[in-house]
């Protein structure tokens, strides 16, 4: 039986992280000369119109090789987001109370106080919804 029929191969070290609709599994595994490396898997629910339910699932495999760069620019790019915005959840969905006319109107105000080279910049960008994605 070839490798592509088999079923993944046991976990030897598992964790879960679930986050609303998404669920993400972070798994560790053996290659077949015994190394280890990580897969992390992310599980999002979706409901049909007639109730039932499915999943989507995607998957990353990372090699013993690449943790160290992973580590770096991923504690680079979180490091960058809670900088720019801070830890403060700003969603629709993470926040009962969230009025997206509210968020607009204070990003507009902040960007009326930015130079006026980039007083049409927002113009020039397309607003794009990741939940596509």
């Amino acid at each position: 039986m070839s490798d592509h029929g088999m079923m993944e191969k046991e976990e030897i070290f598992s964790k879960v992280l679930r986050a609303g609709r998404r669920t993400y599994f972070f798994d560790v595994r053996a290659t077949k000369a015994g190394d280890y490396y990580l897969t992390i898997t992310e599980s999002k629910k979706f409901t049909n119109d007639d109730g039932s339910f499915h999943y989507k699932k995607h998957k990353i495999y990372l090699y013993k090789e690449d943790f160290s760069e992973f580590n770096e620019i991923l504690r680079e790019m979180t490091d960058y987001i809670i900088t720019e915005k801070g830890d403060e959840v700003i969603s629709e969905r993470h926040q009962k109370d969230f009025k997206k006319e509210d968020y607009t109107a204070n990003e507009d105000v902040s960007k009326n106080e930015e130079s006026t080279d980039n007083s049409n910049s927002a113009e020039k960008f397309t607003d794009i919804n990741f939940e596509d994605i």
